[in-house]
């Protein structure tokens, strides 16, 4: 038969709030990276037809105003494009989501470490979780619109690294000494010396 503890639901849980910050993160980042490149591609092209329309002024040849004409075309594109998927709400959607969620990584932390230091008793320990819960499914739902790359840090904060769960070593990584399974296990199988 399969048990699960109470605290192993909350690493679990706190496993899905460390995926899913982890998630809107690389989101808000991949975005804010992809603005700034097509900013500057947009302005490298601006720049380039300003320098080809001076010289179309100067010299005033036929080919040299066709490209001024093309470049400025290809610029106005590029800005049309940026300015109608502009990212720049949804990368302060992905950042505000990120935020509230380390807040809830954090609760966890703190609701782990006093149930290792036993500072808690059980109905307070179901009570904290259930409204860790509660409060890491409504960042979800307040959270970025609904699309591809929202639904993909779903479901990859559900299954952890690259869909294949989350471990304890890899849990470990984000909880104090104290915490961390693998470190206790370790020291548990160590001869007293």
């Amino acid at each position: 038969m399969f048990q699960l503890s109470i605290v192993d639901h909350i690493r679990l849980s706190f496993g899905s709030a460390v995926g899913a910050y982890q998630g809107h993160t690389s989101a808000a980042l991949r975005l804010s990276q992809w603005s700034w490149y097509s900013k500057i591609a947009t302005l490298s092209l601006l720049g380039t037809g300003a320098a080809a329309n001076l010289l179309a002024l100067r010299l005033g040849g036929y080919g040299i105003q066709v490209t001024a004409a093309v470049l400025a075309a290809i610029a106005f594109a590029a800005m049309a494009v940026h300015v109608a998927f502009d990212p720049t709400p949804r990368i302060y959607g992905h950042r505000a989501c990120a935020a509230r969620l380390w807040v809830v990584c954090e609760k966890y932390r703190a609701l782990l470490t006093e149930v290792q230091d036993q500072l808690i008793d059980v109905a307070t320990i179901t009570a904290r979780r259930d409204a860790l819960l509660k409060e890491f499914g409504a960042i979800f739902e307040q959270g970025p619109p609904d699309d591809r790359q929202s639904y993909s840090i779903a479901q990859k904060a559900l299954a952890g690294p690259q869909l294949g769960g989350y471990s304890d070593q890899d849990l470990d990584q984000f909880l104090p000494a104290a915490l961390r399974r693998s470190d206790n296990a370790q020291a548990m199988h160590q001869p007293a010396g």
